[in-house]
């Protein structure tokens, strides 16, 4: 079904997903609400923050492009709290009292600081104003037609932030991250749109299955499962 809540900068033809945080890929100091929408940092009522924790979202983009939003329940602070997308290979923890803007330290990994600079490669600018407010919600769009990644702000676009993401040739999953005790962050919509008819019916499919293990039984060609495999 269409999704009718995107920005107007956004243009029309996404429609909604559902993946969530992932309880398998994340920080010890990382805890997810039931749903695995809302992210909880370093809740330990006795230890306080010891590091950088993150976690990834359940499903990762190599086609198409991909929209989603990220609340702020709390007012950010502290070194870093972040927004953007990684590789499986991003960091997720970082330990021993090293408070870091973990999202594009390296390589893996590209993402927006709340004090208003986005990291990639071990870099960072200035990109836009910090934001210090209580239910700030942030938007990442992933377009890996022309390879760019555009951070919202309440729903304003704040220009290009990274360019060349459809080179990367691996899966790019989304990934919050935080150093502040008790940040909470909570997952808000997730949409997507493929511009092609074959990206178009290899998603209806796939939406159709439980898990990706389930393509070998489908009585379909080799070359069409093996493009199932590879969406």
């Amino acid at each position: 079904m269409q999704f009718p809540c995107l920005p107007q900068s956004i243009t029309s033809g996404f429609v909604e997903e559902h993946w969530v945080w992932d309880v398998h890929a994340k920080s010890p100091a990382v805890q997810l609400s039931p749903c695995r929408r809302a992210v909880y940092f370093h809740i330990d009522p006795i230890v306080q923050s010891e590091g950088t924790a993150g976690v990834r979202g359940t499903k990762g983009f190599i086609h198409g492009e991909h929209y989603w939003e990220v609340k702020f329940l709390e007012p950010p602070y502290g070194t870093s709290v972040m927004v953007g997308a990684g590789t499986k290979q991003a960091l997720l923890h970082l330990g021993n009292y090293q408070f870091r803007n973990m999202l594009g330290m390296d390589l893996e990994s590209w993402g927006l600081s709340y004090k208003g600079t986005v990291w990639h490669g071990g870099q960072s600018r200035q990109y836009t104003e910090p934001f210090y407010e209580t239910s700030t919600i942030i938007g990442v769009d992933l377009n890996l037609y022309d390879g760019t990644m555009v951070f919202y702000k309440n729903g304003l676009n704040l220009g290009v932030a990274f360019t060349g993401l459809n080179k990367v040739g691996v899966p790019l999953y989304p990934i919050v991250s935080s150093t502040a005790a008790e940040t909470e962050l909570h997952l808000e919509m997730r949409s997507c749109r493929f511009l092609s008819l074959q990206e178009q019916c290899l998603y209806t499919v796939l939406q159709h299955l439980v898990d990706k293990v389930h393509i070998d039984t489908l009585p379909l060609p080799e070359i069409i499962r093996r493009q199932l495999k590879e969406f």
